[in-house]
């Protein structure tokens, strides 16, 4: 079967570009999040477009379903909070899973010392992103490799080996906004894989979306429009966890939950003001969790 992906860069990963981009000229503190360089990576006509208070607006009220502005701004928020705190704890390598437009070598490459960064990701998606870079002079760190896969077709193992990453090392492993893409034999090969090079103590961070989504059961803001919309985009959601069910797959890898955040945790932690009002509602699809091999 033809896809979309095989023949260009992967819209929801251009998507979440964008929103970071406009995230990094809010002005309001709760919609603001770090990420400047994903600006410099959009068309030279965006580039302003997304500096205008009055195109953020339209883009944050039409331009994506309900509340998933706010929750790209709380994962980006959350996932670069987990990045700083393994290089700062010293981690040997750090392999972000359908990297898309990610910028964090970039961003933390002061904190980056001798952590290497891996990032894997569909062909097209990475060419894209290597264009963008060479356009606007932005040079790829030297501890940055690039891994070009496919998730449903290729090896992982073979992929990491030819790449020169290290099992047994302490790892980070990110899946942002991934394994919802993927089949669910996939999903268990990524992590069965993951457990196999990780050395102890290595974390993992990921978000994933409730299996009743997948079901079309609408039970949580901004469901339906949701999953029209990634469908729309011809890359749709395949795989989800039952709510209930977190520690059962993870008990699969034998992984070790240390943390995880639904939207209104999410909510709480980033878009409630001092007086305890909300500020703004995340997407209620999804959630992120932190687990320790």
């Amino acid at each position: 079967m033809s896809r979309r992906i095989d023949r260009r860069s992967s819209q929801t990963a251009a998507w979440t570009c964008v929103s970071r981009a406009a995230s990094s000229q809010e002005t309001n503190p709760h919609l603001k999040s770090d990420d400047h360089i994903a600006r410099e990576l959009l068309p030279t006509w965006m580039k302003p477009l997304v500096s205008l208070p009055a195109v953020r607006t339209i883009f944050h009220k039409y331009g994506a379903p309900q509340g998933i502005y706010e929750y790209v701004i709380a994962r980006t928020k959350y996932i670069d909070a987990v990045f700083l705190q393994v290089l700062k704890e010293g981690f040997d390598q750090i392999l972000i899973f359908g990297a898309g437009f990610d910028t964090r070598a970039l961003r933390f490459q002061e904190n980056i010392r001798n952590t290497t960064i891996f990032e894997l990701d569909i062909a097209t998606t990475q060419e894209a992103k290597r264009n963008q870079y060479h356009k606007r002079k932005l040079t790829v760190p030297a501890n940055l490799r690039l891994i070009p896969i496919d998730f449903d077709r290729d090896t992982l193992t073979d992929k990491l080996d030819q790449a020169g990453f290290q099992k047994g090392k302490r790892d980070l492993f990110i899946l942002e906004g991934l394994i919802m893409y993927l089949q669910a034999e996939s999903v268990d090969s990524t992590f069965h894989t993951i457990q196999e090079y990780a050395g102890p103590k290595s974390r993992i961070v990921f978000d994933y979306i409730y299996a009743s989504v997948l079901r079309q059961e609408n039970l949580y803001y901004g469901e339906a429009g949701s999953y029209k919309r990634v469908a729309s985009a011809g890359e749709p959601w395949q795989f989800g966890i039952e709510k209930d069910n977190l520690t059962g797959f993870l008990s699969k890898f034998d992984l070790k939950l240390l943390e995880q955040k639904d939207s209104l945790a999410l909510e709480q932690c980033y878009f409630t003001n001092k007086q305890g009002q909300l500020e703004g509602r995340i997407n209620g699809t999804h959630c992120l969790v932190t687990v320790e091999k």
